[in-house]
């Protein structure tokens, strides 16, 4: 993987966060916090961890130890986890901006949020801060859908596509 295409990746994974949280901006308090079986139980406890979640990785690829993860029973308003995406994305561009391809291959240790020691290169850890985000964002369109707050399709393909015309 190439830092191209994961800037791509990551392009896409703010749009997609966009999406949902745009779903979820107009919602009540009632339906933010309806129980799931899924995800972190909640829409709003959902969208928390993702935020959380990037800003963790984000911590991991500087190699700066994290803080701990936000209490996700705190009723955080949808636009001020739309405002720390927003602050975590600025510094992770920031972070990616600085790297060259031979980084993506260096061995980091890290500690995952239970406090055990991992390595990884650079570049999958990369990659895992989109892929923990779409997961969760996999479970909050379908909260999303359950409290009638409308469809969001976040197709990678229907992100990337460009129409053709017909000659």
């Amino acid at each position: 993987m190439t830092i191209e295409s994961i800037r791509t990746l990551l392009r896409y994974n703010d749009a997609a966060n966009a999406m949902v949280l745009a779903a979820a901006l107009p919602l009540s308090d009632e339906s933010l916090d309806t129980t799931f079986p899924m995800g972190r139980g909640s829409l709003r406890k959902t969208l928390l961890h993702i935020w959380a979640g990037e800003s963790a990785w984000l911590s991991r690829w500087k190699g700066v130890v994290e803080t701990p993860w936000p209490n996700e029973n705190d009723p955080t308003p949808v636009t001020k986890v739309q405002s720390r995406i927003e602050k975590t994305r600025i510094e992770r561009n920031e972070f990616i901006d600085g790297l060259t391809e031979n980084d993506l291959q260096v061995p980091q240790k890290y500690r995952d949020s239970k406090g055990e020691l991992f390595e990884a290169t650079l570049g999958d850890m990369l990659i895992q801060g989109f892929i923990h985000s779409t997961h969760h964002r996999a479970q909050a369109v379908n909260m999303l859908r359950n409290v009638e707050a409308g469809l969001v399709e976040l197709d990678y393909m229907n992100w990337v596509r460009q129409p053709v015309t017909a000659t």
